[in-house]
């Protein structure tokens, strides 16, 4: 069966998993200061309960990944976010940080059978230029949920509660459930691999491929410096001189838009550079924007975290349409595999800056910060070989 072009309906339900993907996994980050308050939590425990969904999401998404190869994609899709509903319901619940630490983890258990499956989903039915344009409306949409989760929340709590606020998420969540089983086409190119020992197998090959570790590693770099960045950053701009209030701080994640303009455009970088060059330039771009946080005046420091976004942005494009178009076998568990490394980088994040920004606030946050975003530079000089071309 031939493959076929995607058309505006499907690249906008692709965007739509990604957004509904990662509208919970950080709205917490906007309201982190009130809930140290709320549930009388340290730094640490503040950056451990964010961590706590990206743990779960680490240790799931290649077993994920593996059962989805058994058994489908949309009906996985479809059930996770389903699943996902439950747990973002029960978080309004909370009656301390232990609890609301244990509902993030469960959120996270499902997460991978939307984002893992949706690439594999969409290196099966696509092939060459389509390929990296769904990716990067992909991207565009987990950025879009990463935004909307943090700035819904945040305006949320100063309407009606953070209680509340998370049944509304919930509901949102429901929703898109329901869009994605209506809009999202079956799979025409799936090929079921029910074979445990076949999996085992694949999971060898994956583990000493050049493409599938170089991704993971740098994956695993992206996400240390996201949810390190903009989990401590609500901490160090809640305080004097800025003083900032929930509803300010969910509209400083306004910079996240940048990234849905941005990662579109990535697409373009990628034909015309490939993907080791686009990845050095976009992690020089977010050193700078690292480094730009240090000034005190408050535009100074929303102009540091656009830019560095921007570059994390294009970094985790180029790197997952990387794997789309040079891993043929067993995508969802090589997908698995990347968002393991992914998120276990997000979950040192969480905790390594949790403890630094405690005995050092953001400016010792920041070195730490920008040792990864240099080792991150490192991989990608060193790791990243020509990308392999495949026929539209």
């Amino acid at each position: 069966m031939p493959f076929y072009s995607p058309s505006w309906v499907l690249k906008l339900t692709i965007g739509l998993i990604g957004m509904f993907a990662f509208l919970q996994v950080y709205s917490i980050q906007a309201i982190l200061p009130v809930l140290m308050l709320d549930l009388s939590a340290s730094e640490v425990q503040a950056g451990m309960v964010v961590g706590a969904t990206v743990l779960a999401i680490a240790i799931m998404s290649p077993f994920l990944g593996m059962l989805s190869d058994a058994v489908g994609r949309k009906s996985f899709i479809v059930g996770a976010l389903l699943f996902l509903a439950i747990p973002t319901a029960l978080i309004a619940q909370s009656p301390s940080i232990g609890w609301m630490g244990m509902w993030r983890f469960m959120q996270g258990l499902s997460v991978p059978g939307i984002t893992v499956v949706t690439i594999a989903y969409i290196g099966e039915e696509f092939e060459g230029r389509a390929v990296t344009e769904l990716m990067s409306f992909y991207v565009s949409g987990s950025v879009l949920g990463g935004f909307m989760g943090r700035f819904l929340l945040g305006h949320l709590h100063e309407l009606i509660g953070w209680r509340s606020g998370y049944y509304v998420m919930a509901a949102m969540t429901l929703i898109g459930a329901l869009w994605v089983f209506k809009m999202l086409p079956s799979s025409r190119h799936f090929v079921a691999n029910p074979n445990f020992r076949s999996a085992i197998q694949t999971l060898g090959e994956h583990l000493t491929n050049r493409y599938v570790v170089t991704a993971c590693l740098l994956g695993a770099c992206v996400l240390f410096s996201l949810v390190g960045c903009f989990t401590f950053i609500n901490l160090h701009l809640a305080k004097a001189p800025y003083n900032l209030s929930t509803g300010a701080l969910a509209n400083i994640f306004a910079v996240y838009l940048i990234g849905v303009i941005i990662t579109p455009l990535s697409t373009t970088l990628l034909r015309r550079f490939g993907s080791a060059r686009t990845v050095r330039a976009a992690v020089l771009i977010s050193i700078i924007g690292v480094l730009l946080t240090l000034v005190m005046p408050l535009w100074g420091v929303v102009i540091g975290l656009a830019i560095m976004s921007t570059g994390v942005f294009i970094t985790q494009s180029a790197t997952i349409s990387y794997i789309a178009v040079n891993v043929k076998k067993g995508r969802s568990l090589a997908s698995g595999l990347y968002y393991m490394g992914y998120y276990a980088g997000g979950t040192l994040g969480a905790w390594l800056c949790g403890i630094v920004y405690a005995r050092g606030q953001w400016s010792l946050t920041v070195w730490l910060l920008l040792f990864v975003q240099v080792l991150a530079l490192l991989i990608a000089s060193f790791g990243m070989v020509k990308t392999k071309s495949r026929t539209a």
